[in-house]
């Protein structure tokens, strides 16, 4: 555990760093593009629809649950091609792993829209 003081100032700064670390994300990560472009309309149709305030709840959960999911990956993945600049199948088995965490979330995510949106729009 570290002595430091606490200080609000290095607190204020950790946002920047976040802040800073979704702008990369979004600017550099094609998958990233995608999931704001389907969150975005995701968000509109909710909108529409004018949805209940539980319905909004998950649709926002599973939103945040991708990119999470997605930002962790790019992570990973970034981390790994530093550790492992050549093929290595254990850093394969390691990014399969973190890709298969988007695939379970983006399938989370198609689900709970289903469910939102589909009797809303055609029943």
């Amino acid at each position: 555990m570290s002595s430091e003081k606490f200080s609000i100032i290095d607190r204020i700064k950790s946002f920047k760093y976040a802040f800073n670390g979704l702008k990369l994300f979004f600017v550099n990560d094609h998958n990233g593009r995608v999931h704001l472009f389907a969150a975005i309309v995701a968000i509109g149709l909710s909108f529409y629809l004018k949805i209940s305030g539980l319905e909004w709840i998950a649709i926002l959960s599973v939103i945040s649950a991708v990119f999470v999911a997605e930002i962790l990956n790019a992570a990973i993945e970034k981390l790994a091609d530093v550790v492992s600049p050549d093929y290595h199948p254990k850093i394969k088995v390691v990014k399969d792993l973190a890709a298969a965490a988007v695939l379970v979330a983006a399938f989370l995510a198609v689900a709970v829209g289903f469910i939102v949106f589909i009797p809303k729009l055609f029943l």
